[in-house]
C-alpha cells in the first residue's frame, strides 16, 4: 500500500471498507440503527421434499445459485427503525417490536428514503435470498433441524406438526431478536412476524437457476417465516404464503437487503 493510501486510511480512522481488501461482515446503518450481516454467495437446494411434514405442491425442490453476496438485517425492522425514516406506523409503548401493519408499497418509500442518505441499494429480499439466509447452510425443515420448539421461535405451539411437541402460544409479537441466531447470525427468521419478499407467487423453475427473477406477474406477493399467530408449519424454511401487496396485518413485517457498491 502506498504512503498516500496509508495516510488516507488513517484520515478516516479505518472506519470504512475503503481501507480494507474485503467488506465488513457486519454493518450498522447510522440513521436507523439497523444492523446488517453479510450473507455469502453460494448454492443451495430450494423447496422441500415431498415427505417433509407440511410440504406443499409449490415447494418443488430445485437448485439455486446466488452469484453475489448481500447484506441482510439481523432482525425484522423495528418500529424505532421505521420511525427514524417514516411517519410512525404503529402506536406502541415498545419501539423495539417489529414494525407491522405496513404494506408492500409503503416499503418502497422506506427504501427510497434510505438510499438518499447512504450509498447502496436497499430493497426486499427475493424469495431465494430469503430461504437461503433462513437455511444458513442447513437442508432441514428449520435451521434448527427437523423440529422447531417455542423456546427457539415465537409461533403458536398449540398445533404441532407430526413429530413435534406441543408448545406455548404467547399470543403476541415479541421484541425483535428475542431468540438465538441461526448459523449466519440472523434472528427470528422463524416466527414472530411474517416477512414480505420482493417476489410474486410464481411456479419454481426447472433445473438450476442463477439469481432467479420472477417468471410471472402474479398479483400475490410471497411472504415468509411464519408468525406468532400461526403454527410451526408456517415457520418452515420452504413454506410459501401470500398476501395482496396492499394488505396490512398485525403479524406482517419485513427485513431489508442492502447491496453495497
Amino acid at each position: 500500500m502506498s504512503v498516500v493510501r496509508v495516510r488516507a486510511c488513517v484520515a478516516v480512522l479505518l472506519a470504512t471498507s475503503a481501507c480494507s481488501s474485503s467488506p465488513p461482515d457486519r454493518w450498522t446503518e447510522p440513521m436507523t440503527g439497523m444492523q446488517f450481516v453479510r450473507i455469502p454467495a453460494g448454492e443451495f437446494v430450494m423447496g422441500s421434499p415431498a415427505d417433509e411434514p407440511g410440504h406443499q405442491d409449490n415447494e418443488t425442490l430445485h437448485r439455486v445459485r446466488l452469484s453475489k453476496p448481500f447484506y441482510l438485517t439481523v432482525t425484522e425492522v423495528t418500529r424505532r427503525q421505521w420511525d427514524a425514516m417514516m411517519p410512525p406506523a404503529n402506536v406502541s409503548s415498545d419501539p423495539d417490536l417489529p414494525v407491522v401493519n405496513v404494506n408492500w408499497f409503503e416499503l418502497n418509500a422506506f427504501f427510497e428514503k434510505l438510499s438518499t442518505f447512504r450509498a447502496g441499494r436497499y430493497r426486499l429480499p427475493s424469495e431465494a435470498e430469503w430461504e437461503y439466509a433462513c437455511r444458513a447452510g442447513t437442508t432441514t425443515p428449520y435451521s434448527t433441524g427437523a423440529t422447531l420448539t417455542t423456546e427457539q421461535a415465537n409461533y403458536n405451539g398449540e398445533f404441532p406438526l407430526p413429530g413435534q411437541a406441543r408448545g406455548q402460544n404467547r399470543g403476541s409479537i415479541l421484541k425483535a431478536g428475542s431468540f438465538p441466531p441461526n448459523a449466519w447470525g440472523l434472528r427470528d427468521m422463524h416466527g414472530n412476524a411474517w416477512e414480505w419478499t420482493a417476489d410474486p407467487l410464481c411456479p419454481y423453475p426447472e433445473g438450476t437457476s442463477t439469481d432467479p427473477a420472477p417468471t410471472c406477474d402474479a398479483p400475490l406477493k410471497v411472504i415468509r417465516g411464519g408468525s406468532w399467530r400461526f403454527n410451526a408449519d408456517s415457520a418452515r424454511c420452504a413454506l410459501r404464503y401470500t398476501h395482496n401487496p396492499q394488505d396490512r396485518g398485525d403479524s406482517l413485517g419485513f427485513r431489508v437487503v442492502l447491496e453495497r457498491p
